[in-house]
């Protein structure tokens, strides 16, 4: 008597067709080393924000004079600043404020543009020359300067700068969700959803908005890069976190006048600063060579 030969029960059509885009895009992001060592500096920045006060244990705020502006040594790895605080401390408790301004911006950008820009692609006419109106006028102005006078209205502090960075991506958003639903708006099985009487707000957020998501992921990983940098600059200026929290952006503005006689004070935030922007840049363009299909040979 043979014995029963078994075999794995294979995935269903639906199961693979439902795992298959993403498990795809998955593939494709490992198989860029650029892009996982950006999301390993991704996540070893996530890291220290969460684990601040285990890393680095001393006050952000404690002052000693005694050690004002102490090279790096054993006992301060990366130095004193001006008043005698650790700069280590400062600059890992710094990574919980610029993560915190980077995701909620962007978060708060991408639901106000996707919302306008759904709209004004899939109602068009008066809708769509309105709203494609104003993000050409909020485009008309460089980023920053729109930023500084948004700040500037509202009072320097680090919520309002993370308002500003929000009101001045939320074009960007906008522009590429209108792209992408003008497209897909016109595939066949939007055209049947409408012709079976289904309602125009569950087309908009069951259909058109999942398959409009993927340039999104890309565009919003990007895009807290640089709000991490324009939260920075608006810190630099005195515009966006005050003394005494630990910002990067401040940190650089209270240290430019020792450049000289202790160059640490400035190295390590701005090198906090470029390694999360690099890892965000890197992480963002392997997810869009990931997820485009026009990016894939």
């Amino acid at each position: 008597m043979s014995e029963a030969i078994t075999q794995p029960v294979p995935e269903s059509p639906q199961e693979e067709k439902a795992a298959g885009p993403w498990r795809e895009a998955w593939t494709g992001f490992k198989k860029s080393k650029a892009a996982l060592f950006g999301a390993a500096i991704v996540l070893m920045f996530v890291l220290l924000a969460f684990a601040g006060p285990l890393i680095a244990p001393e006050g952000i705020n404690e002052q000693d004079m005694s050690k004002r502006l102490m090279a790096p040594s054993a006992e301060h790895w990366f130095g004193t600043d001006d008043f005698g605080r650790d700069i280590l401390s400062r600059v890992v408790h710094g990574a919980r404020i610029s993560l915190w301004v980077g995701f909620f911006s962007v978060i708060g950008s991408v639901i106000v543009g996707s919302l306008l820009g759904i709209i004004a692609g899939y109602y068009g006419r008066w809708v769509d020359t309105i709203i494609s109106r104003l993000f050409d006028i909020m485009l008309a102005f460089p980023s920053i300067l729109l930023a500084i006078a948004i700040v500037s209205v509202l009072g320097p502090s680090l919520q309002n700068a993370l308002i500003a960075i929000a009101v001045i991506n939320v074009p960007n958003f906008g522009r590429l969700i209108r792209s992408r639903v003008l497209s897909i708006k016109q595939d066949e099985y939007i055209t049947a959803a409408k012709g079976i009487g289904m309602k125009d707000s569950r087309i908009l957020f069951s259909h058109i908005l999942p398959n409009s998501m993927a340039p999104v992921i890309v565009q919003g990983t990007l895009a807290v890069a640089t709000a991490i940098l324009e939260a920075a600059a608006l810190g630099f200026l005195g515009l966006g976190a005050q003394a005494p929290d630990p910002e990067w952006g401040k940190m650089l503005s209270d240290a430019r006048n020792y450049l000289r006689d202790a160059p640490w004070t400035m190295i390590f935030p701005g090198l906090a600063i470029m390694l999360t922007v690099l890892g965000f840049n890197l992480m963002g363009d392997g997810l869009r060579d990931a997820l485009d299909p026009k990016m894939k040979s």
